[in-house]
């Protein structure tokens, strides 16, 4: 009996642990190691350890007008070098000894820089080469002046972008002006310098130079209807003036608390002049002065009525007539307007009339901002060049000035030119980058071209499946060809413009050292979108350590704004923008167990007018039907992709994007954090949300609001906002709380003091941001506990 039992007890022991055994060895491709903390200062760690390991990577060259030399930043073993380069004779040298430059720059700022670590990436030749200009952080603010003969320093002078909040006007940005900044007074010479004009009373008046008595131009101007300098031109031949009379729109503030000021204990108190969508704004008519009849030639506005903005008048160099560009409320018409100098008749040379939006963004070769607005003038405006999509693809026009009808289709085809690099008006050619051309290779790819005026002889100045960007000579006679993929790292290549051989390859990136030390490069991956033959385009970032036979949570990263694409492109892994957004930042966050992607969905930029019209009226949409397909077509190749856990950040646009996944799609969407999210888009700037959601504020703009839809809350929400969030009002987070409380529902918050549109991502407290985004993750997808990090180690 005794054996008996012995067997029964071996029975009972033995076989649940056999089976123990066998679901664990069946589990163990799924289960998670406990993430510690040295997981977390190893994923954090990434930046410090990686980027200083590939070399020979160049940085876009920069052309010293009128001169066939040029400069650019590579990276070497420790750093960073600049290299100077002679075009015609192929020598390279320092444009400045890197040592001394270093040495009394840190005496200068009381900080230690060597030779390879510089305090700036780019800088600017003045004095006529003999001193160099650097930039503070971002290219604006405080920099460094350099003379080269002593290495004497200075401070430059402050740069700021756009000159100011008015863009030109220094009285507010774009549609409304910010009656708060007292109006220009300085008087405008004439072109001939006898005669100046000046604003008394809220009129035009004009006056000999040197003289104080001067003679009105207008009586109807007034506190409300006032006419200013900022955009009054003269005609080249003095004899007369454009100007505008304004009626001011509303002037909105966003009120700001400063709870934990710097210096004192108690709170402080700011505003913000900030228009937002359905605001008042500011009504513009042009007015023609005679200045030497003294007469004001009003100017019938039939063609400019219900304006949202219009450009500063600028007059034709034989003073037959002025031009502006009209943008009208709700951005569906957008005309270039000519006023004869004469009679002060207007009429439309070109009128862009589409059925959803006009993107009167300029053209840019920023990636981020894709807008469609180019024109050039030739011949003193005989002709014009005008880029427009009415045919689908953002593509360039030769236009009669005289007539106003097409002469010429200049580019043509399902593809979209980028931006214009030269117009060469005595070649009548253009110089321009295009993505699309070729199909099946990446769309977003820039590929750079040269073409006739009449749309013959096109031809290709680049031709490597990357994503190139071309610096040009002054005289074109050569430029410099940088180019690379995600997964190519960079070259750069010296070409002649008249053969476009290679003079000379100028580097060529080596990240040998990069992948010994167990770097892997992002997959590029395709799935078809929800028409089912569009391509969307994206990136598949998997761990370092990464088992195949493992499953692994996949988490998005998004920003889904309208005004350009963002997935990236190039051979920039280690950029030191917001940290989330590239690519070591995604890398960092796939260290703990993730799998991170990002793809350009539907409602984006760079692409045909039709894959951008996916935003009009309906940014909610943020490409998800598209986005969803991909992430089903990526688990459908790779068994580890685990669509049943999936989360998703982002931030501004990507703030309002990520929230939006988890209101809208929470069958597929379960774990969000979002920073600094405009969730509403009545609650962000005029600009941004007028344009791709319309005008008047209608239902669209509910359909699409998180506030008002936060009641649809299903998963796990991590809100973040600075409180002095400048970019977008930090009200618009907070209304999601009110909403979300008021719907009983449960959310996480995180409230930075002091803290703006970047906090706890790109600038404030980012790595305390990071943290929480990590930790939110972990516990909602890996079911993981984080670590505890208020106990020392």
């Amino acid at each position: 009996m005794i054996p008996t039992r012995k067997i029964r007890s071996r029975s009972w022991i033995g076989l649940p642990a056999i089976f123990g055994l066998a679901g664990f060895l069946t589990l163990a491709p799924s289960a998670r190691a406990q993430v510690t903390r040295a997981d977390y200062e190893r994923a954090m760690g990434l930046r410090a350890k990686y980027e200083k390991l590939p070399v020979g990577i160049a940085e876009p060259a920069t052309w010293i007008a009128g001169s066939h030399r040029f400069y650019y930043r590579r990276s070497v073993k420790g750093g960073f070098e600049f290299v100077m380069v002679d075009a015609d004779s192929g020598q390279k040298r320092p444009p400045f000894d890197h040592a001394r430059l270093a040495a009394v720059l840190s005496k200068a700022a009381g900080e230690t820089y060597t030779a390879l670590n510089l305090p700036f990436s780019t800088f600017t030749f003045v004095e006529g080469e003999q001193a160099i200009e650097t930039r503070g952080q971002g290219g604006f603010g405080p920099g460094w002046r350099i003379r080269l003969s002593d290495y004497s320093v200075s401070r430059a002078t402050p740069r700021f972008p756009g000159g100011g909040a008015g863009g030109g006007r220094g009285r507010g940005r774009g549609p409304v002006r910010d009656m708060s900044i007292p109006a220009d007074t300085t008087p405008v010479r004439s072109p001939d310098g006898k005669t100046e004009a000046l604003i008394y009373d809220y009129n035009v008046a004009v006056r000999r130079v040197g003289e104080t008595k001067f003679a009105a131009l207008s009586m109807d101007g007034s506190q409300g209807n006032f006419y200013e300098l900022e955009s009054l031109a003269w005609s080249p031949d003095s004899k007369k003036i454009a100007a505008f009379r304004v009626r001011h729109g509303y002037q909105r503030h966003v009120e700001y608390t400063i709870s934990s000021p710097d210096d004192q204990e108690q709170p402080k108190h700011m505003s913000l002049f900030y228009p937002k969508p359905g605001d008042a704004v500011d009504i513009e008519q042009p007015v023609l002065f005679d200045v030497e009849m003294r007469a004001q030639i009003n100017i019938p506005n039939d063609l400019f009525t219900n304006a949202y903005d219009m450009s500063e008048p600028v007059w034709w160099a034989d003073s037959r007539a002025f031009t502006f560009e009209y943008n009208q409320r709700g951005h569906r018409v957008y005309r270039m307007i000519e006023v004869d100098a004469a009679t002060g008749k207007p009429r439309a040379i070109i009128s862009e009339e589409p059925e959803t939006f006009f993107s009167y963004r300029p053209a840019s070769p920023n990636p981020k901002e894709t807008g469609s607005k180019f024109r050039y003038d030739v011949n003193d405006g005989k002709e014009i060049i005008w880029m427009s999509e009415r045919d689908g693809w953002k593509q360039l026009y030769l236009y009669d000035g005289a007539t106003g009808r097409v002469k010429n289709r200049i580019t043509r085809g399902e593809w979209v030119v980028r931006y214009v690099s030269k117009v060469d008006e005595e070649k009548r050619q253009v110089w321009f980058a295009a993505s699309g051309m070729v199909p099946g290779k990446d769309p977003y790819f820039h590929q750079f071209y040269r073409i006739d005026f009449d749309g013959a002889n096109l031809t290709p100045l680049t031709e490597a499946d990357a994503d190139h960007t071309v610096a040009f000579s002054t005289d074109m006679q050569y430029y410099v060809d940088t180019y690379s993929r995600v997964d190519l790292p960079t070259v750069s290549e010296l070409r002649r413009t008249s053969d476009r051989s290679v003079v000379a390859q100028l580097e060529k990136g080596d990240i040998t050292d990069l992948l010994k030390a167990g770097w892997k490069l992002p997959e590029v991956f395709t799935a078809k979108g929800r028409d089912g033959k569009t391509d969307i385009w994206g990136i598949i970032v998997r761990p370092l350590r990464f088992d195949p036979k493992k499953k692994y949570p996949v988490i998005e990263n998004i920003y889904a704004g309208p005004q350009g694409s963002y997935v990236p492109k190039s051979f920039i892994p280690f950029a030191p923008h917001s940290a989330g957004d590239s690519i070591v930042g995604m890398q960092s966050l796939a260290e703990l167990g993730f799998i991170v992607v990002m793809m350009d969905g539907m409602g984006t930029g760079s692409r045909s007018k039709a894959f951008h019209d996916v935003a009009w009226k309906n940014i909610g949409d943020a490409g998800f039907p598209d986005r969803i397909l991909w992430h089903r077509a990526a688990a459908g190749k790779y068994p580890y992709y685990d669509i049943t856990r999936v989360g998703v950040y982002g931030g501004s646009a990507g703030g309002q994007n990520s929230t939006g996944a988890l209101l809208f799609h929470p069958e597929f969407y379960k774990v969000a954090v979002s920073f600094a999210g405009c969730h509403d888009n009545r609650m962000d700037k005029i600009s941004w949300n007028e344009l791709w959601m319309s005008w008047p504020i209608g239902p669209q703009y509910s359909a699409s609001s998180n506030v008002d839809n936060a009641w649809r809350l299903q998963g796990k929400l991590l809100l973040v906002v600075g409180e002095l969030d400048t970019n977008v009002d930090p009200s618009s987070t907070l209304q999601v709380v009110n909403a979300l409380i008021k719907a009983n529902k449960t959310f996480d918050l995180l409230v930075i003091p002091n803290g703006g549109h970047g906090a706890g991502r790109t600038s404030e407290v980012p790595e305390y941001g990071d943290r929480k985004r990590f930790d939110f993750f972990v516990q909602h997808l890996l079911n993981q506990t984080p670590p505890d990090w208020n106990r020392s180690q």
